[in-house]
């Protein structure tokens, strides 16, 4: 009995000292999502991209489908055009395609005349639906209807709802400037955010990083911003070496 109350009491002490450690530690402490998203540039499919390597796999520019890097196969996903609140459900059809990391999916031409992407500038929100969802419960069915319906017809046919319920119009898309930033990290600590600007720093020939204070227990690491997407994509290509987990690509902030 005593033996027993002995590695309690050395079991507490432990959790006790590793949250100590934790809360003196701020470089460690990080903000991070439970639920996986990510807000940057999507791949928008075509043949001539498998022809010259920048990508490894075909995919139907009919379908509702999408490649993805780091969601598990068969998953779905909710797509959004930030710029018009338009979104769509794909399933992910592939998490090996070899595609530059720049871009957080591969979406089909389809997906993006349903959001109305500018090609130019395909912009999107992708967020991972749960399997305990509303949609994955009751609209799964709707979707497999919608996905035979979208590979039976042309790329420049019909408008499909990703909900089934009233046909969309297609709006106009206005001209926004192009602005963005990369976000690197989200810390508790203003600490943990200037030690992260030193590491890029110190490790990498960016020197445009920033600190934004979001509230007194959120400080946000930026890169930018830019007004150039090849300056944009040269800087997040550097910054892949320091290897952050789910980098975003952050709009006007």
């Amino acid at each position: 009995m005593n033996f027993k109350k002995i590695i309690l009491i050395f079991y507490i002490l432990f959790l006790s000292a590793c949250n100590q450690f934790d809360k003196n530690n701020k470089s460690l402490v990080y903000i991070s999502d439970q639920k996986y998203s990510n807000t940057g540039f999507a791949l928008i499919y075509e043949d001539k991209l498998k022809k010259t390597k920048k990508i490894s796999k075909k995919i139907d520019n009919r379908s509702l489908l999408i490649f993805h890097k780091k969601i598990k196969k068969n998953s779905f996903v909710k797509i959004t055009n930030p710029l018009n609140n338009k979104s769509i459900i794909a399933e992910v059809i592939s998490n090996n395609v070899e595609f530059s990391d720049f871009y957080n999916s591969v979406i089909t031409r389809r997906i993006a005349e349903e959001i109305s992407l500018e090609p130019n500038e395909p912009y999107i929100d992708l967020v991972l639906i749960s399997k305990n969802s509303t949609f994955v419960a009751k609209k799964a069915k709707t979707f497999d209807e919608e996905k035979k319906v979208a590979e039976k017809a042309p790329v420049d046919g019909i408008t499909i709802d990703n909900l089934g319920t009233e046909k969309k119009k297609k709006t106009k898309i206005e001209k926004h400037k192009f602005l963005y930033s990369i976000k690197i990290a989200d810390f508790y600590y203003r600490d943990s955010a200037e030690n992260m600007i030193d590491r890029i720093k110190n490790e990498t020939n960016i020197k445009s990083s920033v600190i934004r204070k979001l509230s007194k227990t959120k400080y946000r690491v930026l890169l930018g911003p830019f007004n150039d997407i090849k300056k944009l994509e040269k800087s997040f290509d550097e910054i892949k070496v320091l290897n952050f987990e789910n980098i975003e690509i952050l709009k006007d902030v």
